[in-house]
């Protein structure tokens, strides 16, 4: 029987919106906070370098189909990159910007052309209306930088969280881009639908309630983003313990935990629940066989709440082949988390994409 939405809980509901936490990916509210608090620990070991989030490519302005300006960065590779053409652009996860990939971008960095961008509304990128804020938007934009910066030559396509749902969309709206250009995808953290099921990883009763007030509360918040944006959560200590316990799988040091905060914290409130909505509503399940043609790279965290292990087995069920990772003690953020742990798949997966477009090349040439 389906919860019954009461007072309390769309109190709870406005009170967790108001604190910021849905920024953070934890729509939980006061529901879940008791059970957070007894569930955290102390201590850390995600230390952060001092150039971190500082790394810079040259800047390149893509202007959308609908006129939103949407802010890319290219790195050139250097003079020991394979000369096949190939980019590789890296799509970002939801409330976060580019510069979550700085390990990723640190180590990749030089092998081939990469492409990061922020996504419309957020970081960088320019304001968009409302009803663009959905991920088939999304993959549509995807689409606009690629013809942009990258109309022709050999693609790779690394989506985290949300950035997964984007590439996603994209295949389903451009299948032929796949078959034709693209041979390699990351789908790191992500979902191809179905996160209301089992929302956050908490109790089915709990997750019920939260998919049913989500919406109309996120609404709400959107009306009264002054006010929401004035209390300052990333810097309490609530909204730190929120972002600890769902971007990592282990305690993260308060440096880590408050560059993850930062991020969230400086896409716009009303931004951040507009897209709410567009998560839950997002399925992609029948698109996933475009993934069958290239080499797929699927890679989670066991501890990961915002997008569980489940997600991610089902996308791997659906694409026979794919390489699987799972990382243990780790959880949505693991592109910073256990950084080495997803740079060395994703290295891997760019040397057997460097190789198969060489192999391309030589049955053309045959």
């Amino acid at each position: 029987m389906t919860p019954e939405v009461t007072p309390a809980l769309r109190v709870a509901g406005r009170g967790l919106l108001a604190a910021g936490a849905l920024a953070a990916g934890a729509a939980l509210g006061a529901i879940a906070e008791r059970s957070l608090l007894r569930s955290s620990g102390v201590g850390g070991s995600v230390e952060l370098p001092a150039d971190f989030g500082t790394l810079r490519g040259e800047p390149v302005t893509v202007t959308a189909t609908d006129g939103t300006e949407l802010y890319a960065e290219i790195d050139a590779p250097d003079e020991h990159a394979p000369d096949d053409g190939l980019t590789v652009i890296f799509c970002h996860g939801y409330a976060l910007n580019l510069d979550s990939w700085h390990f990723q971008r640190q180590d990749l960095r030089g092998r081939a052309r990469l492409v990061f961008y922020d996504h419309r509304s957020h970081g960088r990128s320019t304001r968009a209306d409302f009803d663009t804020h959905h991920v088939d938007q999304l993959g549509e934009d995807l689409g606009v930088l690629i013809d942009t910066v990258a109309p022709t030559g050999p693609l790779m396509l690394v989506g985290h969280s949300m950035g997964g749902m984007t590439v996603m969309a994209l295949a389903a709206q451009r299948p032929e881009l796949f078959a034709e250009r693209v041979y390699g995808v990351a789908l790191i953290a992500t979902s191809a639908g179905g996160l209301s099921s089992g929302m956050l990883g908490l109790p089915p009763g709990i997750g019920l309630v939260l998919h049913r007030i989500a919406p109309p509360v996120a609404a709400a918040v959107a009306r009264r983003k002054g006010l929401v944006e004035r209390t300052g959560w990333s810097s309490s200590d609530l909204g730190l313990l929120l972002t600890r316990l769902y971007s990592f799988g282990s305690t993260a040091t308060e440096q880590a935990s408050r560059f993850v905060a930062g991020m969230v914290s400086a896409t716009p409130i009303d931004v951040v629940a507009e897209f709410l909505p567009a998560l839950q509503e997002h399925d992609k399940h029948a698109a996933l066989s475009t993934f069958e043609s290239v080499e797929l790279l699927v890679i989670v965290g066991d501890s990961d709440r915002l997008t569980p292990k489940d997600q991610s087995d089902e996308i791997v069920r659906r694409v026979p082949g794919a390489e699987y990772v799972v990382i243990p003690d780790s959880g949505h953020m693991l592109t910073l988390e256990k950084h080495e742990e997803v740079d060395a798949p994703l290295l891997a997966l760019l040397e057997r994409v460097h190789r198969d477009i060489a192999g391309a090349a030589d049955d053309g040439a045959a």
